[in-house]
């Protein structure tokens, strides 16, 4: 038998052979250096072209070393609209002339404009008349502008060591806050940049705030269960020598959230200081703040047409976010409006921070597996139902509202009077809860509608307080 050689091979078929060989060889060492150099550029998460430091506020430089970051951050001009926020800075108190009578008083009654994205954070507040026509303080800098550096140069100039930069940052919000307002925003330059909310070193994430830090070093010592922040809990259960600290404590998905925390709360100005203060002393919930604001005898004002002492509801989206199933089950307000997306082969937080509804396969299809249809429709029916059900709340404060201007005319007793004026205090500052917090409901859907059924409620009873007076008899 004869022996089987490779000279048997015809010469066609080893040249084709080696050919697939050569090219199969080839193809795998290219497939090597491409995946090397996937996993380097992954790694590479900067460009070191400029030196950052605290003092580099101009969002143009830190650009230099994140372009990507940077070229999302930049987009955040557009004012594409979704059903219930965004667009122009349209006049909404054109909208719904009801807001007038239950601000009468106070700023907002002369100006309520829609918001907008972060880019306009600080030339709308520039513009608005409640800046205009009425006195307002340095306190508001605080969240709508890049004000570290502010702050960390009236610390030094009162005579703070330079390198104790926290305790000058600390002494320059102290100072800053009761300054005049025309006198402060000539102090800052940009709203919200990098340096607000990450460290120039590293990137890392970070909180800056000094109202933050206050409020939630507040909450840690309150007796408030926080589970969707595990930290506060470790720190609650350990030795307690130090202060809670979320820059060295929280985990990095708990920092997603807080350092959206440090601006999307309600707060107040304390004293003649007009130092801006989070009332979380008593937990985060709607009775909770309002318990602290009754212990304290806090008015943000009294009432032209009812003289109630009244309060205006900022936007507490952390504080709804917290009573929401998206808390309870540990996603970030990061995950939805800065989720995660792949530029090549690096992995960024989107920086062009908008409503999920405008990003819904990054917001909300990594978790939920419906069509952007189905999700879209989902949104908007909670958001629907909690417009009309917001609706019904302020048509029944204004009643309230009325009602006391009646009584009032008509004799009704002191006490009586009193009685409604609390129903009012309450009622408005229910309904207003929801409508300064910028979802709609959907942050926490079910606590949305309890709130407005409540002020409902406490208008109703108010109403039935006065009834007798309220209507002349004939």
């Amino acid at each position: 038998m004869k022996r089987f050689s490779l000279s048997d091979i015809p010469l066609g078929v080893y040249l084709v052979a080696t050919a697939v060989i050569a090219l199969v060889t080839a193809g795998i060492l290219l497939l090597m250096q491409n995946i090397s150099e996937r996993q380097r550029e992954g790694r590479q998460d900067a460009f070191r072209v400029v030196a950052l430091s605290e003092d580099v506020v101009d969002p143009k430089q830190w650009g230099l070393n994140y372009p990507m970051q940077y070229d999302a951050y930049l987009r955040a001009v557009d004012i594409e609209r979704t059903r219930y926020g965004g667009s122009e800075a349209i006049q909404k108190l054109d909208k719904d002339d009801r807001w007038r009578t239950i601000w009468a008083g106070m700023p907002f009654s002369v100006d309520f404009r829609e918001d907008r994205g972060h880019a306009y954070m600080l030339i709308d507040q520039r513009e608005s008349e409640r800046v205009k026509q009425f006195k307002q303080p340095g306190a508001c800098l605080h969240c709508h502008s890049s004000v570290l550096p502010a702050y960390y140069q009236k610390g030094i100039e009162a005579g703070v060591p330079p390198e104790n930069r926290e305790e000058a940052i600390y002494k320059g919000f102290e100072i800053i806050n009761p300054m005049p307002y025309a006198e402060a925003t000539k102090l800052v330059e940009h709203p919200i940049t990098c340096n607000d909310c990450h460290t120039p070193e590293n990137m890392a994430i970070r909180v800056t705030r000094p109202a933050f830090i206050d409020g939630i070093r507040a909450l840690a010592r309150s007796d408030y269960a926080v589970p969707h922040l595990p930290s506060i809990e470790r720190w609650r259960a350990g030795d307690r020598k130090s202060e809670y600290d979320p820059n060295t404590m929280a985990s990095r998905q708990e920092m997603r959230s807080l350092v959206c925390a440090q601006c999307h709360v309600e707060y107040y100005f304390a004293g003649q200081e007009k130092k801006v203060t989070y009332p979380w002393h008593q937990g985060l919930t709607i009775e909770a703040i309002y318990s602290y604001y009754q212990g304290i005898g806090f008015k943000d004002w009294r009432h032209k047409l009812t003289e109630a002492p009244t309060l205006k509801a900022q936007h507490p989206e952390f504080e709804m976010w917290s009573q929401g199933v998206h808390a309870a089950n540990g996603v970030a307000c990061a995950d939805c409006h800065m989720p995660y997306q792949r530029v090549g082969a690096v992995k960024i937080s989107d920086h062009h921070v908008r409503s999920p509804m405008l990003n819904i396969n990054n917001a909300c299809q990594t978790c939920h597996h419906q069509s952007e249809r189905d999700i879209l429709a989902r949104v908007n029916l909670i958001q629907d139902r909690t417009f009309a059900q917001m609706d019904r709340a302020t048509g029944a404060l204004v009643a309230l509202i009325n009602d006391i201007q009646a009584a009032k005319a008509n004799g009704a007793p002191e006490d009586r009077i009193a009685q409604a004026q609390e129903f009012q205090r309450k009622a408005s500052f229910w309904v207003d809860y929801v409508n300064a917090e910028n979802s709609m409901g959907f942050h926490a859907p079910q606590e949305t509608m309890r709130i407005l059924g409540e002020a409902i409620d406490y208008a109703r009873q108010g109403q039935l307080a006065i009834a007798p007076w309220a209507t002349p008899k004939p």
